[in-house]
């Protein structure tokens, strides 16, 4: 069940990506000869007009070939790929992450609407040596204030102790339906955040009740917080790419492939349904990003080329073409092994597969 969850997720994505290059195609009267869905020995096919719908063994990936979308190809023909201005051009590979971006932004929006479970911000346990306990509070108080501000979710709580810099807490709890107030100076502790970055934030020491309630937007509210998820989540992921390229952070703790996807997404159904939708969300918003990069061989490549093409009024060479696609395809194929070899080790198959060998010794 987890691998046809998988193959679906992963279908899902591409064809959103594909069609966004194809879609734009045909709109600007670009045949499109080929619509395929995976790579490797094809399973099925069908023609319509001038195109060729297929899907293929290998489902980790896809491709749209146009008309004419090579130099050698191309013959003058208007239905043809370079035929058109770079703009267009542009816009048609633009387009198969912009409908990702799109898919992850309705994704956030439905997870929003659905509602998801999220804990509640009663004290479950205390924490000896730290000041809640001290102060007084005990394990099943309803923290419903902090500094004036109204507590619903232990989510809300933590930013609040988390980001107090100095002086003490206003604390009001509800035991037995009556309010108490507590005066709660929180201890400083330094941590590594996602990055691996040391930062100090405050704590009073308290865990929370395993209790959970389903929180639910209308639809208007729930565009706005999928649009605060979505920019919060791209600027998070711009973020470690950048601590990625400068050496903030390690690459082979950072990045995931499709064996990583496939843990992930089996976990999140597991979980229900909004679990998977987020984590939809993420993976397509990811692969926006991901093909955006200018690196040859990926959208970004292709758009960063038509720009020196619009620039210099004229496409580079194509001795200088074919030498970009070859480093950017080795490049690719690198980065997919470290990636894969990365996912064993991390996900233990490699000393799984050891321990077997060792095993029918």
């Amino acid at each position: 069940m987890a691998f046809l969850i998988f193959i679906i997720v992963i279908s899902i994505l591409i064809v959103v990506h594909e069609f966004g290059h194809f879609i734009v195609a045909k709109l600007l009267g670009i045949r499109v000869e080929k619509f395929v869905l995976g790579f490797g020995p094809v399973l099925f096919r069908i023609k319509r007009k001038y195109t060729e719908y297929a899907i293929s063994l290998i489902p980790f990936g896809g491709f749209v070939k146009l008309s004419g979308d090579s130099r050698q190809e191309y013959k003058g023909n208007k239905w043809e790929y370079f035929s058109r201005p770079p703009l267009q051009r542009a816009g048609i590979i633009a387009f198969g992450p912009i409908l990702n971006y799109v898919l992850a932004f309705l994704f956030f929006g439905l997870v929003f609407f659905i509602g998801f479970p999220t804990l509640t911000s009663k004290v479950g346990e205390l924490i000896d040596d730290f000041p809640a306990k001290e102060a007084g509070l005990l394990p099943g108080d309803n923290i419903v204030n902090i500094d004036g501000k109204n507590i619903k979710y232990w989510e809300e709580l933590q930013e609040i102790v988390f980001n107090k810099k100095d002086g003490a807490l206003d604390v009001i709890v509800l035991r037995n339906n009556k309010e108490i107030k507590f005066k709660i100076s929180p201890k400083q502790e330094t941590i590594k955040n996602i990055f691996g970055q040391e930062t100090k934030i405050s704590l009073i020491g308290i865990k929370p009740k395993d209790e959970f309630i389903k929180v639910k937007y209308p639809l208007g509210a729930s565009i706005i917080q999928g649009t605060k998820r979505l920019f919060f989540m791209t600027a998070l992921t711009y973020k470690a790419l950048f601590m990625m390229l400068t050496g903030g952070v390690s690459l082979k703790d950072s990045v995931t492939g499709p064996l990583g996807i496939f843990f992930i997404t089996g976990k999140a159904a597991e979980q229900g349904i909004v679990y998977l939708l987020h984590i939809m969300a993420i993976l397509s918003m990811s692969l926006a990003i991901f093909n955006l990069l200018p690196l040859p061989v990926l959208d970004g490549g292709h758009l960063f080329l038509l720009a020196i093409e619009k620039i210099r009024g004229r496409p580079i060479s194509q001795t200088a073409d074919d030498w970009v696609s070859r480093l950017g395809l080795g490049f690719i194929i690198f980065l997919a092994l470290f990636v894969f070899y990365n996912d064993l080790v991390k996900y233990g198959i490699i000393e799984k597969v050891i321990t077997w060998v060792n095993n029918i010794r």
